[in-house]
Parts: structure tokens; C-alpha cells; sequence
């Protein structure tokens, strides 16, 4: 197990409900207090976490950061003909994920990045997760976007997406500059959902989701920036609504006025936003003492 900064660093093969295996990456605190699991953006690999994942180990949280199916050491050789369902990545492989880390008998807390705040209400175990502290996370409709922002990912989503995936048989993310390819189940459901204001709250096909949803009674904060172009505050407290059995609260970021530099979607777990995990990782130690 290799070490960086004084934290160890234990290198894991998971392995799903159904079978499927997935590549994940344990940072383990010296004297861990409580464990943290990070839910990821969508086609954000595991590696991207890894500075924030050893800040939360250098502060007492052992913390599991994994690759989803489909994306970086959890992709097959070929994406193209890969069948998935996009919440597989709450359903199947964050559930593997807080199963092994609840093996250790420490209270867990999550991070979620986008998609991680969306997946957490279908995670079969959110019960047992003590608290969300969720960065960037939106109902994702084009419509809570400002300006140019809005037309072009109406276009990316109505113009470009769909003849990249016809063509290739999945969404090569790549091509836009956005990250990593991604399944073409997690393209359709991801493209029909942001049609819609609320996200998948409002999709006919989806009826169960707001009961799901309402389940939920673990405290969440939901951090956005104001200059996160994908998940603006609005498009936030749309989407969190949805939460509504929670004891949730947003939090909004002005970054140039706290001297973060530009934060938009991607930058909450580069270093420059590191005093945003302390602010997370102290919401975490408060809900120890509760």
C-alpha cells in the first residue's frame, strides 16, 4: 500500500450485486474517527478525488473514492454494446462501496460531486449514511442555465450528442472536451432527464422517484458555486426539493469574494477550493457530536 503525505493508500477491486467488478482506492486516516465515501460526477475517474480524499485522511476520515461502471478502471475494453442503467452507479456500485467501508464499524458520512447529490436518495443504504455534504449538484435542465451557457448544452444535447452516439454507440465525452466517455445507458437517461425542470422528479416513466426521494431523512448540505454555469442555485433548490424529508440546507459560494479563484462545475475538489472541504469535513465532526 503505498504512502503519500503520511497517508496509506490501499489500492481495492470491489465487486457489485451483479457480479460486476469495480476499481476503487482506500485512504486510510492514521486514527480514523469516522469514514467518508465519495460519490463522483459523471465521468469524473476516481483519481480525480485522490488530493481531496488524502486531505480528508490527513484530517481523520478514511475515505473510499471509486471508478463507476464504465468509467476508468472500471470500463471494459469496448463501451460500445455496454448495457447499463445509469442509477447502476447509486444502485449497485455506491452500494458495494458502503457496504466494504461499513465492514470497519465507523460512522460513515458521503461527498457527493453532481451526480453524487442526485445518486444518494437511490443508494439502498442512505439510511445508514449520517450525513451528504453534496458540491455542484442540480436539476441539470438547460433552462436553470445563464445565457450562451443555456443554448449550448441544449445544442450539445440535441445536435452533437445524439449523432456522436449513433455513430460510435456511446457517448464519446471526449470528442466535447467534458471528461470521460460514457455508456450509452447513462447518455438516454441522462439526456431525457435534463429535458425536464426537475430533473428525473418529473419524467412519467420515473413515478416512484419522489417517494424514493422522500425517504431520505439524513441531514445534506448542498454547496453550489455561483459561477457553476451546470448548477446554479435555482436549478439546486429544484432539484433538492425533492429531499424534502430532510433537514437539508444550501449553501451558496461566491468565489471571487472568498478568494477561491473560478470554481464553475469541476473545480470544488481542485486544491484551490481546499478551505470548502475543511468547511464540509468540520459539518461532518459537527454531526458526531449530535
Amino acid at each position: 500500500m503505498p504512502q503519500s503525505h503520511g497517508i496509506t493508500t490501499e489500492e481495492l477491486k470491489l465487486t457489485a450485486s451483479d457480479g460486476y467488478p469495480l476499481a476503487a482506492s482506500l485512504f486510510h486516516a492514521r486514527s480514523p474517527q469516522a469514514l467518508l465515501l465519495v460519490g463522483a460526477a459523471t465521468g469524473a475517474p476516481r483519481g480525480f478525488y485522490r488530493r481531496f480524499a488524502e486531505h480528508a485522511a490527513g484530517r481523520g476520515f478514511s475515505t473510499l473514492t471509486l471508478d463507476y461502471r464504465g468509467v476508468g478502471e472500471s470500463r471494459p475494453d469496448d463501451l460500445k454494446g455496454f448495457e447499463m442503467h445509469y442509477l447502476d452507479w447509486a444502485w449497485k456500485d455506491l452500494a458495494a462501496a458502503q457496504v466494504h467501508l461499513e465492514q470497519q464499524g465507523l460512522p460513515l458520512f458521503m461527498v457527493g460531486h453532481s451526480f453524487g447529490g442526485h445518486a444518494f436518495g437511490s443508494m439502498p443504504g442512505h439510511a445508514r449514511i449520517r450525513g451528504l455534504y453534496t458540491f455542484g449538484t442540480g436539476a441539470g435542465w438547460h433552462g436553470w442555465m445563464p445565457g450562451i451557457e443555456r443554448w449550448r448544452v441544449w445544442a450539445m444535447w440535441n445536435l452533437a450528442a445524439p449523432l456522436i452516439v449513433k455513430r460510435k454507440g456511446y457517448l464519446a465525452w471526449r470528442k466535447l472536451g467534458m471528461g470521460e466517455d460514457l455508456p450509452a445507458g447513462v447518455y438516454h437517461y441522462w439526456r431525457r432527464w435534463c429535458s425536464y425542470p426537475r430533473y428525473f422528479f418529473d419524467d412519467p416513466r420515473e413515478p416512484q422517484m419522489g417517494e424514493l426521494y422522500a425517504r431520505v431523512k439524513s441531514p445534506i448540505v448542498a454547496a453550489n458555486s455561483l459561477d457553476d454555469l451546470w448548477a446554479q442555485p435555482r436549478s439546486r433548490d429544484t432539484f433538492m426539493a425533492g429531499y424534502c424529508n430532510s433537514e437539508w440546507r444550501g449553501r451558496d459560494i461566491d468565489p471571487l469574494r472568498e478568494g477561491l479563484g473560478q470554481i464553475g462545475h469541476m473545480g470544488y475538489f481542485r486544491p484551490q477550493a481546499a478551505p470548502l472541504w475543511d468547511e464540509a469535513l468540520n459539518w461532518f465532526e459537527e454531526q458526531l457530536q449530535k
